[in-house]
């Protein structure tokens, strides 16, 4: 990699390389997950010809890199200590319906010279196309992958190293859940986001909650409980719905200027359960799914002042969780990741009330 193209190590910016051989996917990923590209589209995407950087700005200011798959990044014209030392996260893509001996060769390489540079450095291979593959080969795949990736980084002398695998396509979630959790492992503050979320979901009628970046349907955090992917995929879908419905209604201040709203919709399901959605900070948004409290039907619809009682101490609730947001986004501005004061991240959001 030329040294003009590369990030500046100093940069404050997480940046996640995206990498892999030859046709195997990275254009399309970085098209569906970061502009909302209909994955039937990608079809007619040329190969990547020279390195993009894209700048995304969440919870936060994420680079995502992609370097095409045919360039030789051990040439002595690229400077490629500086770019794995500058790195928070290497994703390489493998394409499961392709031989893919050629690229477990290839990333073995890759890992060898970024982890000496930079041992800190997240492995994260995206096992990819699989919407063609039967449910059996797909695990087959990820078996043979890992192991012989781990033969060929104990070979290297790397058993130490730390590598996680993800099944992935851009016709499903699949790929959203794994740049979210990519991505969480470049948030320092989370360990605490995690423990305000529980606190939420704690003290308030709240089965399950998310905090997304709403341009990419990423996760940036979630509460502690097991991920469903099917709650998920509703959770991700009421981002859309509201947006779309939210786009059809202006409000003006009087003078005939649009006057900004903070974005919040309540959806009501047939089941009894309730999504919850509030805008937060930076493009972000928390989406709840809030359980049917009557124990005699799950069918049952609560009563109107039940809901609205529950939904009066959520606000509140989630107003504080804001609040906290806020305090730690701005604490973290300032204060550089390993002087980060834990215990003080961590009481900010002791202040949620529980629900009566």
């Amino acid at each position: 990699m030329e040294a003009t193209l590369l990030p500046n190590p100093k940069d404050t910016n997480a940046t996640i390389l995206l990498m892999g051989l030859r046709r195997g996917g990275k254009s399309s990923i970085c098209k569906v997950v970061f502009h909302n590209m209909q994955p039937l589209d990608t079809l007619y995407l040329e190969s990547t010809s020279k390195p993009t950087t894209e700048q995304f700005s969440s919870l936060i200011d994420l680079s995502v890199m992609e370097l095409p798959g045919q360039l030789n990044y051990f040439e002595p014209n690229y400077d490629s200590e500086r770019l794995f030392s500058s790195i928070g996260a290497l994703v390489y893509v493998i394409d499961s319906q392709d031989e893919y001996l050629n690229a477990l060769t290839n990333l073995s390489m890759i890992i060898e010279f970024a982890y000496k540079v930079n041992p800190k450095i997240n492995i994260e291979v995206l096992i990819h196309k699989i919407d063609g593959l039967s449910e059996d080969y797909r695990m087959d795949a990820q078996r043979d992958i890992m192991q012989r990736t781990g033969d060929e980084l104990l070979d290297l002398g790397l058993e130490g190293v730390q590598v996680s695998f993800y099944l992935t396509s851009i016709f499903d979630h699949s790929i959203y859940e794994a740049f979210s959790r990519i991505v969480q492992k470049l948030i320092p503050e989370l360990p605490s986001l995690e423990n305000m979320l529980d606190n939420l979901v704690q003290h308030s009628s709240i089965d399950k909650v998310f905090l997304f970046d709403v341009n990419s349907k990423i996760y940036v955090a979630t509460d502690s409980s097991p991920v469903d992917i099917q709650t998920y995929e509703v959770c991700a879908e009421f981002i859309d719905i509201t947006i779309d419905l939210d786009d059809l209604y202006v409000e003006n201040d009087g003078n005939g200027e649009n006057k900004p709203r903070e974005l919040r919709s309540v959806s009501h399901l047939s089941s009894g359960s309730i999504l919850y959605l509030k805008q937060m900070i930076r493009g972000l948004a928390l989406v709840a799914l809030i359980k049917n409290e009557d124990s005699n039907d799950n069918k049952s619809i609560q009563s109107s002042a039940s809901q609205d009682k529950t939904l009066t101490i959520i606000d509140y609730n989630i107003n504080l969780f804001k609040k906290s947001l806020m305090r730690m986004w701005e604490h973290s501005r300032f204060v550089p990741v390993d002087g980060l004061n834990t215990e003080e991240t961590l009481s900010i959001g002791k202040g949620i009330t529980k629900n009566i």
